[in-house]
């Protein structure tokens, strides 16, 4: 385990040289590549330094108990008595830290939100989901960016598309993959009846330039008219742009940007991020790989948690977390399920280890 840390160690040193040479001043993309690799070491370099002190001390206080003053060696006694419960800890530390890391977890996000079962009631849950996710990226001070919408008439979303940009986005997102279902009794409702609805959510990191590199030649390119209500744009110029990735069939369509040059951009995002975990997911099939910690398949089909609205409760139902506080849920207080949620995943990979 120790010396794990030491080949981290050696490779952040290796790391400060490499980003104040003149090689890599003057290539300002691979400077940026090797500056958040020495990022995602910090932790365990501070630990390891930590530990190299607290063994130090530890053992200068054994030398001491040696020595024939009895003062020094009663201080060193209860030095060794105070480092070495804070050595047990660090090493407990060390070990989490030392656990297989998801190679995604530092990038940004592309998440996808539709109404499911329920039809209006369903397309307004998803519009709560994306408001959702949208707080608790505020909170994070996390960008978000729509990309696509397709708004209800009834309120809410039959699908939205939007990005998260920051610090380990895919992280603490990862696993909000899947079903999301609601129990409420809906506007509409003169009754007061309880209605069961549902929305679905994709949550896929964003693919980077490093990822994948996809030959334009496989790709096929067309423009139509924007449909749907919208500004000047829309149905007055063909400035929506559909890409089809011919060896995967992938086909994204975006038309919520006012110029044809806006939307194709956009959709080579998505069709990047599409085809790299299409690729990947065809590769681990083929050699028998189960991604990241079993806790979820990450299918849309997938039931992950319900929202229960009369009783003000949230459960997910992987790791049989049940909080009541809804309301607080909903507005983007959502650390106590991710945090449960990472928690899970560590103790699986601990386990697997």
């Amino acid at each position: 385990m120790i010396q794990k840390l030491k080949a981290i160690n050696d490779r952040y040193l290796e790391l400060n040289d490499l980003l104040i040479s003149d090689e890599i001043i003057n290539n300002p993309k691979e400077m940026a590549k090797l500056a958040k690799e020495q990022a995602s070491l910090q932790q365990s370099v501070d630990a390891y330094n930590k530990y190299l002190t607290l063994s130090d001390n530890i053992e200068q206080a054994n030398i001491m108990l040696k020595e024939n003053d009895e003062e020094l060696r009663e201080m060193a006694k209860m030095e060794i008595e105070e480092l070495t419960p804070l050595l047990e800890e660090l090493l407990e530390h060390i070990q989490i830290l030392l656990i297989p890391k998801d190679p995604d977890d530092d990038h940004d996000v592309i998440m996808e939100i539709r109404g499911g079962a329920g039809g209006d009631e369903g397309n307004i849950f998803a519009g709560d989901l994306y408001r959702m996710y949208s707080k608790y990226a505020e909170n994070k001070g996390w960008k978000v960016q729509v990309l696509e919408a397709s708004e209800s008439e009834a309120g809410g979303f039959t699908q939205i598309i939007f990005s998260i940009k920051g610090n380990e986005v895919y992280k603490e997102l990862k696993f909000e993959s899947g079903a999301h279902r609601v129990q409420r009794v809906p506007k509409t409702e003169t009754q007061g009846r309880i209605h069961t609805s549902t929305a679905t959510v994709l949550c896929q990191p964003e693919a980077e330039d490093e990822d994948i590199e996809i030959d334009m030649a496989d790709l096929t390119f067309e423009t139509h008219r924007a449909t749907g209500a919208g500004g000047q744009h829309v149905n007055k110029t063909d400035s929506a742009v559909r890409i089809v990735h011919v060896p995967t069939g992938i086909t994204v369509n975006c038309q919520e940007g006012r110029s044809q040059l806006e939307n194709r951009e956009t959709a080579l995002r998505l069709i990047k991020t599409r085809v790299r975990e299409e690729l990947q997911r065809r590769k681990d099939e083929e050699e028998g790989i189960i991604r990241r910690a079993k806790i979820g398949t990450g299918d849309r089909s997938e039931k992950i948690r319900t929202y229960n609205y009369p009783q003000n409760r949230v459960t997910d139902h992987r790791i049989g977390l049940t909080i009541t506080q809804l309301d607080r849920i909903m507005e983007g207080k959502l650390e106590d399920i991710i945090e449960g949620l990472l928690s899970e995943e560590q103790k699986q990979k601990l386990a697997e280890s």
